[in-house]
């Protein structure tokens, strides 16, 4: 049965934030909010809670995944970023955008594309995910939380937790988020002298990375 932590949403309580990183270590898969919807997130090296939090996501290994990280300087151990492309996510970190990068060896096969070795990463913007992330101490592997068959991600806390509650072990309840899901932007295309590719239009708004 899923719990609910009921955090605040700007001063997250210390003492929930470990309980919920305690069980991010025992294999856990729980939902939190961020900057732009509520996201499931579980322990980037626990393959059991990686296959998990696919399941419930309803998608395959050709899926990309998102590594959530603190800051740009825990995002260059997971991600090839050249000085470029560093300087597009500096202008736009934190914030609701996710970019496709190549992953390092640091990252786990099994969660980069089967083919392209890429991975998700992205740095947000909210109190709560940023605290868990200090508290962890690495980068989580995270996909926003909208179920098979619908368009937008779940948003009221106590749904999450009653539609999920034998899947999830907790629920980081800090209210409603924006319930609209990141942009995705995929960056590798500059490896080669090519503009970004963005993929997907969502919360963050393409004007500030040069790409309306």
């Amino acid at each position: 049965m899923a719990q609910r932590f009921e955090v605040h949403p700007t001063h997250p309580q210390p003492r929930l934030l470990r309980q919920a990183a305690q069980m991010l270590q025992g294999g856990a898969v729980l939902a939190l909010p961020t900057d732009s919807s509520y996201a499931l997130v579980c322990h980037l090296d626990d393959k059991a809670a990686v296959e998990r939090l696919r399941r419930i996501r309803g998608v395959d290994e050709r899926h990309h995944l998102t590594l959530l990280c603190r800051d740009l300087s825990e995002l260059a151990t997971v991600a090839r970023v050249d000085n470029r492309q560093y300087r597009l996510l500096k202008s736009v970190t934190p914030g609701p955008y996710t970019f496709i990068l190549h992953a390092t060896k640091e990252v786990p096969r099994r969660v980069s594309h089967p083919a392209r070795k890429t991975i998700g990463l992205r740095v947000p913007d909210h109190p709560v995910p940023l605290a868990l992330l200090a508290i962890h101490g690495a980068p989580l592997l995270a996909t926003t939380l909208i179920l098979p068959g619908y368009d937008a991600p779940l948003n009221d806390p106590p749904e999450i937790q009653a539609r999920l509650q034998h899947e999830l072990a907790a629920v980081l309840d800090a209210g409603a988020c924006a319930a609209e899901p990141t942009t995705v932007v995929d960056l590798t295309p500059m490896d080669i002298g090519q503009p970004p590719q963005v993929l997907r239009v969502g919360r963050g708004a393409l004007a500030p990375l040069g790409l309306d």
